[in-house]
């Protein structure tokens, strides 16, 4: 389990092997290598440490839409980690749109 986290430390959500889930489990994303793309295949940014961030490389276009995942259940709440500012703004919120 990798969980992700908003710039605030706050926990967002978790990925495992190739696709990026909402912390009710709810699939939202997808990983190519360390880019992220919507589960629509659009891209929206780049996993970086624990956080999905645009660190401006431009568009790696769309990769497709994967089918279903499914949904692999609510991991927990792992609490806050604290800020972090890796110098990128957070996109998480991009794959929930």
């Amino acid at each position: 389990m990798n969980y992700l986290f908003n710039s605030n430390g706050e926990p967002v959500g978790f990925w495992r092997g190739r696709y990026i889930y909402a912390l009710n489990g709810n699939p939202v994303g997808q990983l190519n290598g360390s880019h992220a793309h919507a589960l629509s295949g659009g891209y929206v940014g780049e996993l970086h440490r624990d956080m999905i961030v645009d660190k401006h490389l431009g568009n790696f276009g769309n990769i497709g839409n994967p089918g279903n995942p499914g949904n692999p259940g609510s991991p927990g709440h792992p609490g806050n980690r604290g800020a972090m500012n890796y110098g990128y703004s957070d996109v998480f919120d991009k794959l929930l749109s």
